[in-house]
């Protein structure tokens, strides 16, 4: 399989320590029936006598049935496979799929949901598809049985993990992440977890969250951890992420996020995302094209189209001099449906450029097409994907901004120096790393609604010894999501 093919199929295959460890702890005898849901190439199933594997690409089966010939290997759709199957297993083990819901489509994507949505697991539209193929792993398992699996690090934080996580704990007595602080795939941006659980049948109360430095060989996952009960892991909006913290910061943060004075970002801003053109080549022009076409300035409007434009604290008439000197494609074609078309406009909108562009899914889908909808001047931006942390850059040159950037507007009565103030504190840092959530490759990501929960400033009663154990966790933090790898 080429590297290609394997990205699009979430098909990285396991180290054999972690393999070894997952397998040793699932099978507890040799009668054990085992079930590798997403076998790969039978590296897992050729650890243990009795087993089963499902795997949907042709190859991976094939090899797997080379590499453990005493298993029941299953080239079918794993999610079809066991909405038929009778069997029942004693343990579930392997590496499922990691496959973004962007790929995850089609009839497989169906299947998995209408499969796990009979288990009582209702799944969002942004769901990857490792967590279907966990709960339907799972709910194929006898009274009493057990589950080890490799997980992306994004069962700690993100919003899909949710209903994998409750589930978990609805259907196990014991239920142990392990976060795993070296890369397991050194070539992927994707870190990974372990988890394990065990006793399914009966409900669990919470979760045991380890933290390991590297996956090495062992018979049993460590015993030490924090235990976090099911309300405490619903208290952070259903993360476990938060809970690499020691516990005093983090009931620090939890108390004053909750409390009467709080100052989160939403109380002063509305944040969103900017506009979305479909075209964006089309739509943002160069000076030097816009002057060729005869298009005048009326029609144009300076933009920001990514967050490597926000440099510096503000956007300056200076700085969009610049990008204006440098010929840089920065002037949004910005038309209303009521104003009437400059000649420069209609020529444009007549050309190859143009056809190519009005039939991109956005644009055929508006009317009139070449009206960029959501368009405004924010009073500033907001770097979303960041490495150390996204930055408040004031808007100065009255610029508006692509979906590419969050877009700040303030509240009546909200200023922005009193903003920009508020922002700058060791607080407000270790907030963007609790209310955002790694992207992989050492970035930070902050949604519009995960921006509006960021808190604001220096309570009162927050001290220089806070200021202190705040940068500690950031610290802490950023080492967990490789920011300065």
């Amino acid at each position: 399989m080429t590297s290609e093919a394997r990205k699009r199929r979430g098909a990285f295959f396991t180290p054999e320590d972690a393999v070894a460890s997952l397998v040793q702890w699932a099978v507890r005898k040799s009668s054990d029936l085992l079930l590798d849901p997403s076998c790969g190439d039978g590296r897992f199933l050729a650890l243990h006598r009795r087993c089963v594997g499902v795997e949907q690409d042709s190859m991976s089966a094939a090899e797997a049935r080379k590499r453990a010939p005493h298993a029941d290997v299953h080239h079918r759709d794993f999610f079809e496979w066991a909405a038929g199957t009778d069997q029942r297993f004693d343990c579930a083990a392997g590496n499922p799929p990691f496959i973004r819901y962007q790929v995850f489509s089609g009839a497989t994507r169906e299947r998995a949901l209408t499969y796990c949505a009979a288990q009582g697991v209702r799944f969002s539209a942004l769901t990857s598809s490792w967590a279907p193929f966990l709960v339907a792993a799972a709910s194929l398992l006898k009274p009493g049985g057990r589950a080890a699996f490799i997980v992306p690090a994004e069962i700690g934080h993100a919003p899909y993990a949710g209903p994998l996580l409750e589930y978990l704990v609805r259907c196990f007595a014991h239920v142990q992440v392990i976060a795993v602080k070296e890369k397991v795939f050194p070539d992927l941006s994707e870190d990974v977890w372990l988890l394990y659980a065990r006793g399914f049948g009966t409900p669990g109360t919470g979760f045991l969250l380890t933290t390991v430095d590297r996956v090495g060989f062992s018979a049993h996952p460590p015993r030490r951890g924090v235990f976090v009960p099911t309300s405490a892991w619903r208290n952070w909006n259903g993360r476990l992420r938060p809970f690499l913290l020691k516990s005093g910061i983090l009931e620090r943060y939890r108390n004053i996020a909750d409390g009467p004075a709080a100052r989160h970002l939403g109380s002063l801003a509305k944040v969103g995302i900017g506009y979305v053109t479909g075209a964006n080549d089309f739509f943002h022009l160069r000076p030097s094209a816009a002057m060729s076409l005869g298009i005048p300035g009326s029609c144009l409007h300076h933009a920001v189209r990514n967050g490597r434009m926000l440099t510096a604290p503000a956007v300056t008439a200076e700085q969009v001099s610049g990008w204006l000197a440098a010929d840089a494609p920065v002037l949004l074609l910005r038309l209303s449906p009521q104003s009437a078309l400059p000649k420069g406009v209609t020529l444009y909108l007549e050309s190859a450029d143009a056809m190519r562009a009005r039939d991109t899914y956005k644009c055929r889908n508006r009317d009139p097409w070449y009206v960029v909808p959501d368009v405004h001047v924010p009073d500033a931006f907001l770097t979303y994907m960041s490495g150390r942390g996204p930055s408040l850059v004031a808007n100065q040159a009255r610029c508006v901004g692509t979906n590419s950037v969050h877009t700040v507007r303030l509240k009546p009565g909200a200023t922005l120096p009193k903003l920009v103030r508020l922002w700058n504190s060791p607080l407000r840092e270790l907030s963007c790393e609790l209310e955002g959530h790694p992207l992989g490759g050492g970035l930070l990501k902050i949604e519009p609604r995960e921006a509006c929960r960021i808190l604001l400033g220096r309570p009162r009663s927050w001290t220089p010894e806070d200021d202190c154990a705040a940068s500690e966790a950031v610290d802490t933090l950023r080492e967990w999501r490789h920011c300065d790898s």
